[in-house]
């Protein structure tokens, strides 16, 4: 062995080979960053994985929706009303009108997806730089702020949802409005807390002392340890969101016909559900399918983030 060369080094190494890019596992871990340990968890939690296939699945479906659908979403017939699952021309049935349900619900996870994922990206932008500038700041700043979003926490989600939609109006936007509302201030308070953690931690402190300006600390010291709880939280808010939206548009609230979603399709199906219930279920299984999957997606993004695991 050659004088001064580590026992760590390989006979390959000495000849001249590529010398190995990690000697221990505890260096291959710290060599793939944060964000790829995450996605090596990911990778191995099979949940989260069939999770995310099956919410990349009805997204694509949904986009190319317009384009794949087997018959005319729009399209009735009084002669072919609630055929039966299975039937040989409309192979989920068709509704109440003799529209195709296959299409229909195709075609209706574009908005219903739309109006239940747009209010948590909203909240998350509004939420998030609320929270943080509460809890960075802190003092009268945090008390003023903190003290308007408890106000929102004094109305159930479910109702609060259902008062500010009354009171806008029924329509898409109405409801993207009414569910940003409700989520901003639990963001918040996520990102209020985290921060004001963050904020008290020793290398923020140097930076302060070094004479970095607010910005500058915000966006290199706190940004990056209090984005990835908060992305956490909000990804879980995506199932709630999804069921809010669909209950609003089957109260009324929200899309109005004859454009499909599939909480105004489960509004129009319920007088049908003596008649033929599997037909009329199918709205509610394609929100259920959607919720659990966000949900368990983010179950698994949960515990691939936790940095002691």
């Amino acid at each position: 062995m050659a004088l001064g060369t580590s026992p760590a080094v390989s006979a390959i190494d000495i000849a001249g080979g590529a010398p190995p890019l990690t000697s221990t596992p505890e260096a291959f871990v710290a060599s793939r960053g944060f964000w790829g340990n995450v996605l090596a968890k990911l990778l191995r939690d099979p949940v989260a994985m069939i999770a995310a296939f099956v919410i990349l699945a009805i997204v694509a479906i949904a986009l190319l929706s317009p384009w794949i659908t087997p018959m005319d979403p729009y399209r009735g017939s009084m002669v072919r009303r609630l055929k039966p699952v299975g039937d040989a021309t409309y192979i989920l049935g068709s509704d109440e009108l003799g529209r195709d349900m296959l299409s229909r619900l195709m075609l209706g996870g574009r908005l219903s997806l739309f109006i239940g994922v747009t209010p948590v990206i909203l909240a998350f932008l509004l939420g998030s730089s609320i929270g943080i500038l509460a809890g960075y700041v802190g003092g009268w700043l945090n008390t003023v702020l903190m003290r308007t979003i408890d106000v929102f926490f004094a109305f159930p989600s479910v109702l609060l949802a259902i008062a500010l939609s009354g009171a806008l109006g029924a329509g898409v936007f109405n409801s993207i409005v009414s569910l940003t509302c409700v989520f901003t201030p639990q963001i918040a308070r996520v990102a209020e807390s985290v921060t004001t953690q963050i904020r008290s931690r020793d290398y923020v402190d140097a930076a302060r002392l070094s004479g970095a300006s607010t910005l500058t600390i915000l966006r290199a010291q706190v940004l990056g340890n209090v984005l990835g709880p908060i992305f956490v939280y909000s990804t879980s808010l995506i199932s709630v969101s999804m069921i809010l939206a669909s209950g609003l548009s089957f109260l009324g609230l929200g899309v109005k016909p004859p454009e499909p979603e599939w909480g105004l399709m489960l509004n129009t199906l319920r007088t049908a559900i003596y008649v033929n219930p599997m037909v009329a279920a199918l709205p509610g299984l394609a929100i259920f399918i959607v919720s659990i999957s966000f949900n368990l997606f983010s179950d698994g993004l949960r515990s691939a983030m936790e940095v002691k695991s």
